[in-house]
């Protein structure tokens, strides 16, 4: 007997019909004696309908009142888009019991699952497994809402965009799951983004440290924080499509440690980016301590800050500071940097929100060379300009115009010979 966490996306729940599939699936893990807790996010398109009733009332604030979603909004914001999965969670337990299953729906603040206040993008600080653990072992199934948590004060919480995923990983560390899997509509981890490149391969194994990468670079399988929790606590999960019909193979892509990795391989994957912005401050002082002044400005306005460039400006006692945040934070940034201009002295602020950021990870530039060499030829072939660069280990980043994101991916993709297993 093994203890399962399954997490089922919201395409997997996207109607009553889905939802009786996904039951069927908990159901056969149960009746083989599995110890199962499911964590489900909201009917697809759900949240989207809720977070645009918040949008919409924006139109109502008066001079002087909290910007959008910012102060005492926040707060509600999370009250109302964690509804979705609340939702799905009671549908979900339903058909559990037609189906002769026992379970029982269990909403955040039920779990216990404490986070910190920052609303909308909150961390899991807890979870108290006590009672959900005691249910498990008494043979119910638990359906938990993923996305939301509580917080010290008691104030229902959220955990971001793909919050789910983060939430399944936690509750299989809390309760010690034997594994954890992620079903979505895609039928594993691909090479690429198979929309742009129908010969992208699904990966059988990928090591936690490149599906981090993908994660954060714009890989859109699993939420970041989730895969850094699985590497944290050594938990396998797994990616596989909860679309596939009975009798159908269903292995899907294994996220384990480096060393269990089977496939040698340079790159593993090409990742992209819409969600990108860039900021170049001009004329900013060449001197010690000014790039940590804009870096504490950024994360005083809880903003984070990616790829980061200076370049020297017209004076040699100034410089350009050139750096990408998420687009939805662009307008805030700008603002922030824009209060903070008399104390830091600089010239101006130029934005760009047509930019995307493609990126090349593997485990093997580790140990190879070349791989920039091949990664900038291939660009270059296609007359496509950098404006921005970010590496580490095993990965390779640049900004480019947004026009060029689709001849860029497939450009990588077939310079890395992905579509060749």
């Amino acid at each position: 007997m093994a203890r399962i966490v399954m997490k089922f996306g919201g395409t997997s729940v996207a109607d009553l019909d889905r939802i009786r599939r996904v039951a069927d699936l908990v159901a056969a893990e149960a009746k083989a004696g599995n110890e199962v807790a499911v964590v489900v996010s909201a009917m697809s398109g759900e949240t989207n309908r809720l977070v645009a009733f918040v949008d919409a009332l924006d139109a109502d604030r008066v001079d002087g009142a909290n910007d959008k979603r910012g102060g005492a909004i926040e707060d509600e914001y999370d009250t109302i888009v964690s509804s979705g999965e609340q939702v799905t969670s009671g549908l979900l337990a339903i058909a559990l019991r037609r189906r002769g299953i026992p379970a029982r729906s269990w909403l955040g603040w039920q779990l216990s699952l404490k986070t910190d206040k920052a609303h909308s993008k909150a961390r899991i600080a807890s979870i108290d497994d006590s009672e959900i653990g005691q249910s498990l072992r008494g043979g119910s199934v638990a359906v938990a809402a993923g996305f939301q948590g509580i917080t010290d004060d008691r104030r229902i919480s959220t955990l971001g965009r793909g919050g789910s995923d983060t939430s399944a990983v936690a509750l299989a560390v809390a309760l010690k799951a034997d594994r954890c899997d992620i079903y979505t509509d895609v039928d594993g981890i691909y090479t690429t983004d198979p929309r742009i490149v129908p010969e992208a391969r699904r990966l059988n194994r990928i090591a936690f440290e490149e599906m981090l990468e993908l994660a954060s670079l714009g890989a859109k399988v699993l939420q970041v924080r989730s895969v850094e929790l699985a590497m944290n606590n050594n938990l396998p999960v797994r990616v596989l499509t909860s679309f596939a019909e009975d009798g159908v193979d269903n292995p899907g892509t294994l996220v384990c440690h480096e060393d269990e990795t089977m496939e040698e391989r340079v790159v593993s994957g090409v990742a992209y980016s819409r969600d990108e912005a860039q900021i170049t401050i001009l004329r900013l002082a060449d001197k010690p301590g000014m790039v940590a002044k804009v870096c504490k400005v950024m994360s005083d306005a809880n903003i984070i800050v990616d790829m980061i460039v200076q370049s020297i400006s017209k004076s040699d006692s100034s410089a350009n500071l050139t750096f990408t945040v998420g687009k939805r934070d662009l307008e805030k940034a700008v603002k922030a940097l824009e209060l903070a201009q008399s104390d830091m002295g600089f010239e101006g602020i130029v934005s760009d929100s047509n930019v995307t950021k493609v990126s090349i990870v593997g485990i093997g530039m580790r140990s190879h060379t070349g791989v920039a060499q091949t990664m900038f030829e291939a660009l270059a072939e296609r007359n496509i300009n950098v404006e921005v660069i970010a590496t580490s280990e095993i990965k390779i980043s640049v900004l480019i115009n947004a026009e060029y994101t689709e001849l860029a991916v497939r450009a990588l993709h077939s310079a890395f010979e992905l579509e060749v297993s």
